[in-house]
């Protein structure tokens, strides 16, 4: 009978941890009136609601490209569609290129010194010596009048003579042109660069017209200025677009080319066709041999190529005679067939040829397992000198061999994440049209992260720049006080490529490998890419939609990991080892018999000779009948008496809530792997102590021992404890 009064008290000594009283952060309190109340827009599953609508903008593009003195003129026809509730007294449309004009706002904000050396570009930067704003020459309304405009910086402001009634469009035209600035010389995320070996030009032309702003249930209008670092929110439309270049050069552009015919030579068009079949490798449509003889024609002759795109938010196009061409199909499982394509200077030989159209056909095949069908007919590459950037089936990126073609790995893995990550924000955001202007990280993280499973698919041992949790802790362990949370405004963020895309994506895999589980995460993922496709996704949207889709409560990761700098930094600070001794018959009292004092240092390394034995005398009768109705006692008790009792204590420094992922290794040397959930920590944020029952006799724990959570001191994840290197020795052992 005295074993039963032990067990009784054994198993309530397990559940019962004691808890200290701390200063207490509400982690785990539900997000509520953080996240907008749920409507007949946006309901509080992360769905569209039953009410949900969005604006549509149809635009007819007439372009020149001025090879001769490196301008843009065009016009435009603009259909624009009020399927909102509201009436509009007036539209706002987005001026991107005045960035660039002589009375732009964006150089006056940004903080500047001179130092002791400045380069040559970098005083040009300083200076305003070239005017890339839009000169708009008319706005008028389909009967040729005049319209009134009034011009806000990047914003222009159409007063309609009457309010444009909710479910009707208007149709007017704006006329313009600007001069096309230097990628090299002034930076940007379009423009020209000039090659002095053979004097041509190769043209990334994007924000190349005025667009329409958002309008939506969220912002209203979106009419948020354009300072150069928060990006686009816009509207999807049906395009038809005439780009007019001299007749020897080539375009690559958004949407479907209708005139090949007229463009395109016959050996070019059946190439394209053989291109159409190939799937195993990319077909040559212009070898480097006739891209060469192009670069020495200097046609002073025009051609018009004419491109349609239906349901995109944007358009972009690139041009130049200097370009090799190739093209091969993807197979989706949706039975689509897109082609994937690069255009490439003989400068960007043989990586590019090697590599590029096979970076673009595997990203279109991991993000549409993992959110939607890629349901475009093409998504293109182009080599530039310069800074990626993305539009709609089309994207400018980096990667150029040395003059002689050699190259190193790093240049090479940089080209093909530069290229997925590119080609990946054809989902995110131009599909899964999220404001990028308000929120980079619903861009930008979301496909960083897509970016680092296709990086996976590509390679097992991939060099990953961003995405392992491992590589997120320098940017987490930093000087306290210059982070700012994932839910910041773009133009407000400090160190943005850590916050807008790296800790997103750092978190997101952290959610996937260590909260949720890949089945869950996986599914939910794909839930709200279907959901929020082709539509306006708020960060409510895709936090609601995880959490509907899974079943799984993430306030308190979606609190801690968006909105607040707090940090992962988990610790085991103290290990006791309980035996279960023999029982006196006489005992009497209910208190622990305790023969060893608490393990320290050295100790746990041997185990064997430091436990602590107890003995519990019963907590009353009617304790004993309640646990005696449920189990076996003696089946139980000699089924524990030979096993380890380690009772843990485990702290949490960074005030980041997550997991508990622990590595036993035991006295033959065998090893186990136990997580705990976050939601242990929702009583106590700062310590928490819990029992374990182990089989073995255990020779060591380590805390997160494959690095899965960006803890950004693994120093106390030891026990017993263990002096890691400095920096300054693995630098001095160069590991």
């Amino acid at each position: 009978m005295r074993k039963n009064l032990i067990l009784g008290m054994l198993f309530c000594s397990l559940f019962a941890v004691a808890q200290h009283d701390t200063e207490w952060k509400q982690k785990f309190e539900q997000l509520g009136t953080a996240l907008p109340t749920p409507n007949g827009y946006r309901t509080a599953s992360g769905a569209p609601g039953k009410d949900y609508w969005q604006q549509k903008a149809d635009y007819k593009i007439s372009v020149t490209l001025n090879d001769e003195n490196q301008s843009i003129t065009g016009s435009e026809i603009i259909t624009y569609y009020n399927q909102s509730p509201d009436d509009l007294a007036y539209l706002w449309v987005q001026l991107d290129q005045n960035f660039r004009s002589e009375t732009s706002d964006s150089p006056l904000i940004q903080t500047s010194k001179i130092n002791d050396t400045i380069s040559a570009l970098q005083l040009r930067k300083y200076s305003k010596d070239f005017d890339g704003g839009f000169n708009i020459s008319s706005v008028s309304d389909e009967s040729g009048n005049s319209m009134n405009i009034t011009i806000n910086k990047t914003m222009m402001r159409i007063d309609l003579d009457e309010p444009l009634k909710a479910n009707t469009s208007i149709t007017f035209n704006i006329e313009y042109n600007y001069n096309i600035n230097s990628r090299l010389l002034h930076g940007g995320r379009s423009g020209s660069e000039y090659f002095n070996e053979d004097g041509n030009y190769i043209y990334a032309i994007a924000q190349f017209f005025p667009r329409m702003a958002v309008y939506d249930d969220v912002e209203g209008w979106q009419n948020k200025q354009f300072l150069g670092r928060g990006e686009f929110a816009l509207t999807f439309g049906d395009y038809e677009v005439d780009i007019t270049v001299p007749a020897d050069f080539v375009v690559g552009a958004t949407g479907a080319l209708q005139n090949e015919s007229a463009v395109l030579t016959q050996k070019q068009r059946a190439r394209l066709g053989k291109a159409r079949r190939s799937y195993d490798k990319p077909v040559l449509i212009i070898t480097e041999s006739e891209a060469t003889a192009n670069e020495k024609s200097k046609s002073t002759a025009t051609k018009t190529w004419k491109y349609k795109a239906g349901n995109v938010r944007d358009f972009a196009f690139t041009a130049s005679r200097k370009f090799i061409w190739d093209a091969m199909a993807v197979r989706l499982s949706d039975g689509n067939e897109p082609l994937a394509m690069s255009y490439y200077p003989k400068e960007g030989n043989p990586l590019w040829e090697e590599w590029s159209t096979k970076a673009v056909a595997q990203t279109l095949v991991t993000y549409s397992k993992h959110t939607i069908e890629y349901p475009y007919p093409v998504a293109i590459s182009v080599h530039t000198a310069s800074i990626g950037m993305e539009y709609p089936m089309i994207c400018f990126n980096y990667g150029r061999p040395e003059p002689d073609g050699t190259y190193q790995d790093v240049l090479k893995y940089g080209m093909i994440s530069v290229i997925i990550h590119e080609v990946g924000h054809n989902f995110f955001p131009m599909i899964i049209n999220s404001d990028e202007r308000q929120w980079t990280w619903m861009d930008e993280g979301l496909n960083t992260f897509t970016q680092y499973l296709t990086e996976k698919e590509i390679e097992p041992n991939y060099p990953h720049r961003r995405g392992p949790a491992a590589k997120m802790v320098p940017y987490m362990s930093g000087e306290y006080g210059i982070a700012r949370p994932i839910m910041t405004n773009s133009e407000q963020i400090r160190q943005f490529g850590n916050n807008a895309y790296g800790k997103p994506a750092t978190a997101l895999n952290i959610l996937r490998e260590v909260v949720m589980g890949p089945e869950l995460f996986d599914h939910a993922f794909k839930t709200y890419a279907e959901r929020w496709a082709f539509k306006h996704p708020s960060p409510a949207d895709f936090f609601r939609s995880m959490e509907d889709a899974s079943a799984v409560d993430l306030d308190w990761f979606w609190k801690g990991w968006f909105y607040t700098t707090d940090y992962v930094d988990i610790g085991v600070s103290d290990v006791k080892w309980f035996r279960m001794a023999n029982p006196d018959p006489d005992l009497e009292t209910t208190k622990v018999k305790i023969k060893n004092k608490s393990i320290e240092g050295d100790g746990i390394k041997n185990f064997g000779d430091a436990a602590e034995t107890f003995v519990f005398k019963g907590q009353g009768d009617e304790y004993l009948r309640e646990f005696r109705s449920k189990v076996d006692d003696q089946a139980i008790i000699d089924k524990l008496g030979d096993k380890n009792f380690y009772e843990v204590t485990f702290t949490n420094t960074g005030g980041l809530v997550t997991p508990i992922l622990i590595e036993w290794t035991y006295e033959d040397g065998s090893k186990e792997f136990e997580k705990i959930p976050a939601e242990i920590w929702r009583m106590n944020e700062q310590k928490v102590g819990k029992y374990f029952i182990k089989d073995k006799k255990v020779t060591n724990i380590v805390i997160d021992p494959n690095l899965m959570t960006a803890d950004t001191n693994v120093n106390d994840n030891f026990f017993p404890p263990e002096v890691l290197p400095s920096k300054f020795e693995k630098f001095k052992s160069g590991n």
